[in-house]
């Protein structure tokens, strides 16, 4: 019994001295801010913008013609048959469905372009985030919203813009 208690202090004090040695280096890094920051970043966020500012433009006056359409439709009501007014609106029906499946259509394809620049990034990311934890013997790299505090010398978020910025200047998103 003596022997099975000197083997467990003495086993015990062995695996918290080696571990209380072992130095872990643990680093935060700001994905939010890698990802709208960088130079690829912030391209792909501009040109989404005037894509997605282009279309609203668009939609909005094909929206003002057809309520215009629709306006000019009803002032007639009186004056035109029953057949062809049915007609008409029926005509402006189809014009509007088609409208709201196109404006739907380009927001979908802005979305998508919005998650294929994403991804893009994150995969360029992810080597340079790699290297750097091998070239400086890291343990852990935490994400920035996952943490509550910590010093601003823990924070490899302005490196790692840096050296994305150097390796992929742009995204060239089309």
């Amino acid at each position: 019994m003596k022997y099975l208690v000197k083997l467990f202090v003495v086993t015990f004090f062995l695996v918290f001295s080696t571990y209380a040695s072992a130095e872990q280096k643990i680093v935060v890094l700001d994905m939010k801010h890698v990802l709208n920051q960088s130079k690829a970043g912030k391209g792909a966020q501009d040109f989404l913008k005037k894509l997605f500012n282009s279309n609203s433009k668009k939609f909005a006056k094909a929206e003002k013609d057809l309520k215009k359409e629709e306006t000019n439709l009803l002032a007639k009501k009186n004056i035109l048959s029953d057949e062809d007014y049915k007609k008409k609106s029926n005509e402006l029906r189809k014009k509007v469905l088609k409208f709201q499946t196109d404006r739907r259509t380009s927001l979908d394809e802005i979305a998508k372009l919005r998650a294929e620049s994403r991804e893009k990034l994150l995969k360029r990311i992810a080597p340079i985030v790699d290297t750097y934890i091998k070239e400086n013997n890291i343990s852990i790299v935490i994400d920035k919203k996952n943490m509550i505090g910590g010093l601003n010398e823990y924070d490899i978020t302005k490196v790692i813009v840096a050296k994305l910025d150097k390796e992929l200047p742009s995204l060239n998103l089309k």
